[in-house]
């Protein structure tokens, strides 16, 4: 029985990932990516996503959001390799090479490294100094927080200033529309599709967002002394911050009416005015693609194409979700 059939489970919560010309929709058992290229000719590719991710460890709260945050970084990274080619493909395709597994994962170790590094341990140093000249412990928090957050919108309001970054906002905005659609019970017609913002409150810039405000409130129950638990206090905290962030954002997303969900989740959507554009026809055509091809893999009704770029054009049933 599918998730559109049955009245005893709870619906499916398709969300994914604006790439280079394309978004990704993760489904239930893979995930699914549509790219159009040069030609205008969309495509289609399923990525297979991860067994450890999704085992029995997926329904114990505050541990799945770890292992949700490791999958999409693993399953985005492919799905940017995948994109990239295909938005590129040119005469000899077969030149293209995709990122080999350990290119794949020492991107996303350095990746997460340097990131610790900008927002979690810069932000400690610069309070530290705060400290040593006089400010209580409070302060220095509020300090180390309020830097840790600036750095934060500064590096998405900078990155959003690039050409080739605002198309992939523009996906990213089809892409919440998309599935608003589909949460909405609506069809999948560009017309219909264009009708919805491109906000969502499950977005993965909303769980940035409240990784940074949830850091903020839980370092503040910390000790700041001595320096080496400060330290490794902003490291080792980090699985549990996304954790609890996760656990948020999925409760946020399915209880978008409730007055005290809006008013901490407004950051989160104020935020995505930076992260996402209002998209072209031609971008939410893609992004109906690749949730239409998500839900007809998860029913059955599509089969994956692993190895080899499929013609959006190809015949399988029209989604139109309810």
């Amino acid at each position: 029985m599918t998730a559109n059939q049955s009245s005893n489970q709870s619906p499916v919560l398709y969300g994914g990932q604006a790439v280079i010309e394309g978004v990704m929709i993760r489904g239930q058992s893979r995930g699914a990516l549509a790219v159009r290229r040069p030609d205008g000719v969309i495509v289609r590719r399923s990525i297979p996503l991860e067994g450890w991710a999704n085992s029995s460890l997926r329904s114990i709260p505050f541990l799945r959001g770890v292992l949700v945050l490791l999958e999409t970084l693993l399953v985005g990274m492919k799905s940017l390799t995948i994109s990239a080619n295909e938005a590129a493909v040119d005469e000899n395709p077969e030149e293209n090479q995709e990122l080999s597994t350990i290119a794949m994962a020492t991107l996303i170790t350095v990746s997460l490294v340097i990131g610790i590094v900008i927002f979690f341990l810069i932000p400690v140093f610069v309070s530290r100094l705060v400290e040593i000249n006089g400010a209580n412990n409070f302060a220095a928090n509020i300090v180390e927080g309020g830097i840790r957050l600036g750095l934060f919108i500064g590096y998405v309001w900078l990155i959003g200033k690039m050409n080739d970054i605002k198309r992939v906002f523009g996906y990213h905005g089809a892409e919440h529309m998309a599935v608003h659609a589909y949460e909405a019970k609506e069809p999948f017609t560009v017309e219909s599709v264009m009708r919805f913002p491109p906000a969502h409150p499950r977005c993965g810039t909303s769980f940035l967002m409240t990784v940074v405000l949830v850091s903020i409130i839980m370092f503040m129950l910390f000790p700041r002394d001595p320096l080496w638990f400060l330290i490794v206090s902003r490291i080792v905290l980090v699985p549990v911050i996304a954790g609890i962030s996760y656990e948020f954002i999925r409760y946020a997303g399915t209880h978008q009416n409730r007055i005290w969900v809006r008013w901490f989740n407004f950051p989160n959507i104020l935020l995505q005015d930076l992260t996402t554009r209002h998209p072209d026809q031609e971008m939410v055509e893609v992004a109906i693609t690749a949730i239409e091809y998500a839900i007809a893999m998860d029913e059955g009704r599509a089969k994956p194409s692993d190895h080899k770029s499929e013609i959006a054009a190809d015949p399988f049933v029209p989604v139109e979700p309810g």
